[in-house]
């Protein structure tokens, strides 16, 4: 999916942070729903200026930033 026709970024807008465009709702806000347990129901209910394609916008762009990113392991500090 071209998530480019639905998030953006502005300084003007929550200091710079992705959100979907027209709104004030960042991706790490709708993922942090999303991962807390909200369906795609609830957040559609909640927030109705969304579509299901901006919410599917939301994980392109997410997983075209983390194929760029380099993942270290974390360690628990346990030996």
């Amino acid at each position: 999916m071209n998530w480019h026709p639905y998030i953006h970024t502005d300084p003007a807008i929550l200091l710079g942070k992705p959100v979907i465009k027209g709104t004030r709702l960042s991706v790490d806000f709708l993922l942090g729903l999303l991962a807390e347990g909200w369906t795609e129901a609830q957040i559609l209910e909640s927030y109705p200026q969304l579509s299901h394609e901006a919410l599917q916008a939301v994980f392109a762009f997410t997983a075209e930033v983390m194929r760029e990113e380099r993942i270290y392991p974390l360690t628990s500090g346990v030996a």
